[in-house]
């Protein structure tokens, strides 16, 4: 099934990275160094931008952690990072905004979560003062409502003019109501301040896959903000991804959502850039967006006793990965190529023949050669110990000769 149209929604500019619109669905992360600590942030920073995260967002929650914002934003020029940083403000984001102007002035967007914040009371003076900050120095905001902390005077209001109704909903449901209701309400606050809407991306994260799904599909009916996805608190491992990915790919199918994060859990020293991965591979497994080629390999099975090809599987997919810095400043396109690693006769050719470069390997007491098909017709038949050296010679001259320039294939390769 074709992935259906993108939901029509406004164009915000953060930074120069253009969200919403028929602009590409957009890949952020955020770093979980204290910020006070200018240069475990600035490498962070880097190594998630470096993994492709196009805006990355890091905690302002102290007067320590604002000073240190325009050091980290100037360093991360310096080194030629593009990647504008987002500033995480809760509870005391009025003060340090104020505060702190040149903090205020080095961020490229300000996320406010409309719990944290005194909306909903009798008075809205911190929204309306981090408002105002946007607007004096022409800043985006995202308004993000998280059901962990949920305005609890309008859920109040909500459940008792819910108790009223002849027939009133469950909890669950209104405290879904409200959820997006806070989101609204607080855009519409915003504007009345004098924020303009091009200047407004929307969130609305829960922890449980359906109630994401009903929470946004609600939400993007309702308005033309640009949407932020992210399943919060999405867990550890398989668990963490495998729910993040069910919950975007359904909304990012049906044509919502502009941006996405992968809330993952990391183990205790893990990499913290396996969020920017998994955000990628849904994207470019949905077909939305391209960030590095693809390979096709099986599982093996019993036609496969020898782990010989998924050992190829796992250098080709990382030689890959290490190349694409380089190529992709070389070879327009190369992201959108396809290698099959195959390792038998069954599915094997034909698998390959489906890619624009693949290998089948023999299985066990299969004939030890490896066939190589590029652009569905068999090139070349590998054999002996050197296979996976003379594969990547072979990957290598495909991708000079499919996406670099006639001349550059000549003058590098003299084919």
């Amino acid at each position: 099934m074709p992935v259906e149209a993108r939901r029509r929604s406004i164009t915000v500019d953060i930074g120069g990275v253009l969200v919403g619109g028929a602009h590409p669905i957009v890949v952020q992360s955020m770093t979980n160094t204290d910020t006070a600590d200018v240069t475990g942030t600035v490498n962070q920073v880097m190594a998630l931008a470096q993994a492709g995260s196009e805006l990355v967002r890091v905690t302002v929650n102290t007067e320590e952690a604002a000073a240190a914002v325009p050091r980290i934003a100037d360093t991360l020029n310096m080194f030629g990072v593009k990647a504008p940083l987002v500033g995480d403000f809760h509870y005391n984001g009025h003060l340090l905004l104020r505060k702190y102007p040149a903090c205020a002035r080095a961020l490229a967007k300000y996320r406010i979560n409309p719990g944290n914040v005194n909306i909903g009371k009798k008075h809205d003076d911190n929204f309306r003062t981090m408002i105002e900050c946007a607007i004096e120095f022409d800043k985006p905001v995202r308004i993000g409502v998280n059901w962990g902390s949920l305005d609890g005077a309008l859920l109040t209001r909500m459940m008792d003019e819910n108790s009223q109704l002849a027939e009133p909903l469950d909890a669950a449901q209104v405290t879904m109501n409200a959820i997006v209701a806070s989101a609204l309400l607080s855009a519409e606050a915003a504007v009345s301040h004098g924020l303009r809407p091009d200047q407004i991306i929307l969130s609305a994260k829960v922890s449980n896959v359906q109630d994401l799904i009903a929470v946004y599909r609600d939400m993007a009916a309702r308005c033309e903000y640009p949407l932020h996805l992210g399943l919060t608190e999405a867990g550890l491992g398989a668990k963490g991804i495998v729910a993040t990915t069910a919950a975007l790919s359904i909304l990012l199918q049906e044509g919502i959502g502009d941006t996405i994060r992968a809330s993952l859990t990391p183990l205790p020293g893990g990499d913290r850039t396996e969020e920017v991965s998994v955000c990628q591979q849904v994207l470019q497994s949905l077909g939305l967006r391209s960030f590095t080629p693809q390979v096709t390999a099986c599982p093996g099975c019993g036609r496969t006793t020898s782990t010989f090809f998924q050992d190829m599987a796992d250098q080709i997919q990382r030689y890959l990965k290490e190349q694409m810095p380089v190529w992709k400043e070389n070879y327009t396109g190369v992201e959108e190529m396809k290698v099959a690693v195959m390792g038998c006769v069954v599915n094997g050719p034909g698998e390959s023949k489906h890619s624009n470069i693949g290998i089948s390997l023999p299985g066990t007491f299969e004939e030890p050669v490896a066939p190589v098909y590029v652009d569905g017709k068999l090139a070349c038949t590998l054999r002996g110990g050197g296979i996976v050296e003379e594969f990547i010679v072979l990957l290598d001259a495909y991708v000079a000769s499919h996406y670099g320039s006639r001349e550059l294939c000549v003058n590098t390769r003299g084919q």
